[in-house]
């Protein structure tokens, strides 16, 4: 064989190869929706429609179709809008436009009101199974949980807190293994069915220097040290920055800045899975180091937030917020708040935020700091939650330090 035959030869077999490895290549990022239309197709074999149904989750970002769904899926006679639909339904995926176009190349505005519709109905069906539950002892009662640091740091404040709940036979408990005092950040998150979600925590603003990296606490450690079984997710979201009532959830768009290497899409879903409600994104205070969304709003009901006074909130926060409130058709009570002079030792001075309040069982015990504002706060929460038992309590000596009675306390 001669020298250029062996060329010729090998010059083939490297363009086949290449036009090969160019056609897989081009197979593998095939979008969402070709392979949604293969997806199908009446001739595809149960194996084959389950491989299918995994390409499209990587394309989802993972996990968004969970591996039980797609374990069952069975196309049978379903068209490709019924698919959509169930796979939407059935995984907690809320059908953005965005999401409608990458599986229909059509946004379905009908099905996201049938989607609403239908969360809001088994939204009701719970309140119902809760107010026939009231009726009856309840059999499991919340605790309150505090890092052992919050009494070893500030015991006068922490032994008050205490004898507010021991007068309203509320348990409690301290936390092992922990480097700071705010437990609700680095805490399991507990969804309505009383799952418990590990994230991630690698904050943003305890990164630069030695002493903050020391304060992030080993979350895998601190689990284990009090026999907690979670279920872990790669997000990076602090628990203060989760707000859950009936069926929806209240997140700051600072989990998007904390996890620039996760598509927007991704976290969206995954959130909706792993929370198991509608998650409402509120915009962040471009001020605020921390971003949580329990320092800006709280709760009252599924369709009713308190809030700080929004008329004296920054316009690059008061607008969007208030777009946000008309899409999600949210009543807001505005709620007075003090943003503090500048204090170069204690620069995430926390007092004035009274939205911050600890909400256990029928009690919510509201801060209070020594200012004007003190009075008609508590006055408004005690209005907003008229069959709750309502406490105040003077919380500057922790505030100080960047955060209030939520983000000091863990309720399980």
């Amino acid at each position: 064989m001669t020298v250029e035959s062996i060329i010729g030869i090998t010059s083939g077999l490297i363009g086949i190869g290449t036009f090969a490895a160019l056609q897989w290549d081009k197979y593998k990022k095939r979008p969402i929706y070709d392979l949604f239309q293969q997806l199908v197709d009446t001739n595809l074999s149960p194996k084959e429609q389950k491989a299918i149904l995994r390409r499209i989750n990587k394309r989802l970002g993972g996990h968004q179709i969970s591996d039980e769904y797609i374990q069952s899926f069975n196309l049978k006679d379903m068209k490709r809008e019924a698919i959509f639909k169930d796979i939407c339904l059935k995984n907690s995926i809320y059908p953005t436009s965005e999401i409608c176009r990458r599986f229909l190349n059509a946004d379905m505005r009908q099905f996201r009101k049938e989607y609403d519709e239908i969360q809001e109905r088994k939204s009701k069906d719970s309140v119902a199974a809760k107010e026939v539950s009231a009726t009856q002892p309840r059999k499991k009662d919340q605790a309150v949980y505090m890092s052992e640091l919050l009494m070893e740091k500030h015991p006068e404040t922490c032994k008050k807190l205490i004898a507010i709940l021991e007068k309203y036979n509320t348990k409690y408990f301290f936390i092992k293994g922990t480097n700071d005092i705010w437990c609700r950040d680095y805490m399991p998150v507990r969804t309505e069915s009383g799952k418990l979600i590990q994230f991630k925590y690698d904050p943003s603003y305890l990164k630069g220097k030695p002493e903050w990296e020391a304060l992030r606490s080993d979350v895998h450690l601190i689990c284990e040290l009090n026999g907690l079984k979670v279920q872990e997710s790669r997000i990076n979201l602090d628990g203060g920055n989760v707000l859950i009532c009936d069926g929806r959830a209240i997140i700051s768009n600072r989990v998007f800045k904390e996890n620039p290497d996760l598509d927007k899409d991704y976290i969206k879903n995954e959130l909706a899975r792993l929370l198991e409600c509608e998650i409402i994104f509120i915009p962040d205070q471009k001020t605020d180091t921390i971003g949580h969304a329990d320092g800006m709003v709280r709760f009252v009901d599924r369709n009713t937030i308190l809030g700080n006074n929004l008329a004296a909130e920054y316009d690059n926060w008061r607008q969007p917020m208030l777009e946000i409130l008309k899409e999600y058709k949210l009543s807001y009570i505005d709620v007075p708040f003090n943003i503090p002079k500048y204090d170069r030792k204690h620069p995430l001075n926390a007092e004035g935020i009274y939205v911050n309040y600890l909400e256990v069982n029928n009690l919510i015990v509201v801060p209070k700091f020594g200012l004007d504002e003190d009075q008609e706060a508590l006055e408004i929460i005690k209005k907003a939650f008229p069959d709750r038992q309502v406490e105040s309590i003077e919380y500057n000596d922790v505030a100080k330090e960047g955060g209030v009675i939520n983000c000091s306390t863990w309720v399980l």
